[in-house]
């Protein structure tokens, strides 16, 4: 039974109240959308996706949010984030506030399988109340053990800046292959050029750690939301220079829902490391070149404006890529 914990601490069983037929309309069209976009989950193969939700906090806890409700986003919201998150195998999940009663409504709309590993909140008004998250299928993928957080050591001349929202690592294995993601929200800055130093710092902390022997890091994958410009501006050469390879299905989807310039924004990225050749340095995972964003606008709550979608579902599009397992 999917149960939704109000803000008075009042649990609300949403199976009680059958959905709306908008609602269930809703769920056919995202369906059948996701069915010819996302490949399906087969026994060969994992589904990677990293998905920035939009102020994960508070629910309303009805099937349909009213004018005067806050939070907007409600019962018909988690079903459709649900119903996409379900397409994949383990997602990075950004954004997710100090509340997490929409999270937990989310796992329980997915079902007993599903299962969540979650940072502490980064405190400090740089940090926003903001934790990261994985939502995994734990019939498909299990943890391996590593989970931290990314701390910067001091450098000659004293402590090091740490980053605004720390990134947070965790391991997983899938059939025999293990691997370890690394999920971030760099943070966004008055101007581009503050992001520099996030970027920088969080890819040659990668790059170092990717090189050490007897360490815990076989296939590590980085994956969230980077607030990257397009290739060749100095952002993205900053988060490619130490040998991160993002995938070049991804070069051409759009990142936002807002975003008609899609030569300019590269925000949310999924990427590994290669040689210098350019060979892949994944092992036991091979890259299937099926990537991409899911558009789910056209589908869901029909008659809102796009500010309004982007309160109850996101302003980011999810962003995945499929692995063959060895």
């Amino acid at each position: 039974m999917l149960e939704v914990l109000t803000e008075r601490g009042v649990s609300m069983p949403l199976t009680t109240q059958p959905p709306p037929d908008e609602v269930v309309a809703d769920l056919t069209r995202l369906s059948a959308a996701l069915d010819t976009t996302i490949p399906r989950r087969r026994s060969s193969n994992l589904l990677v996706g990293t998905w920035n939700i939009r102020a994960c906090a508070n629910l309303t806890a009805k099937w349909e949010a009213a004018e005067d409700d806050s939070p907007k986003r409600d019962w018909h919201a988690v079903a459709c984030l649900a119903e996409v998150i379900r397409r994949f195998d383990v997602v990075a999940i950004q954004e997710v506030r100090r509340a997490t009663s929409a999270l937990q409504a989310v796992i329980e709309a997915l079902g007993p399988r599903w299962e969540v590993i979650a940072s502490d909140v980064t405190e400090g008004s740089a940090g926003n109340g903001e934790r990261l998250s994985f939502v995994y299928d734990s019939s498909r993928v299990r943890p391996s053990g590593l989970v931290g957080e990314i701390v910067l050591p001091p450098t000659a001349d004293g402590p090091a800046d740490q980053f605004a929202r720390t990134p947070y690592v965790a391991s997983f294995q899938r059939k025999h292959v293990e691997f370890v993601l690394a999920t971030v929200h760099v943070v966004w800055g008055a101007r581009p050029a503050d992001r520099l130093p996030e970027i920088t710092a969080f890819a040659e902390w990668m790059r170092t750690w990717a090189r050490r022997k007897d360490d815990w890091n076989q296939n590590l994958l980085v994956l969230g939301d980077f607030n990257l410009d397009r290739i060749g501006d100095p952002l993205f050469e900053a988060f490619v220079a130490t040998g991160l390879w993002p995938p070049a299905e991804l070069n051409d989807v759009p990142r936002t829902i807002f975003d008609n310039d899609r030569t300019r924004h590269f925000y949310d990225q999924i990427a590994w490391f290669s040689s210098p050749t350019g060979k892949s340095l994944l092992s036991g995972l091979e890259y299937t070149h099926r990537g991409g964003s899911f558009d789910f606008v056209p589908h869901v709550f029909d008659g809102l404006t796009l500010n309004q979608m982007s309160w109850r579902m996101s302003d980011h599009y999810p962003l995945w890529t499929e692995f063959a397992v060895a």
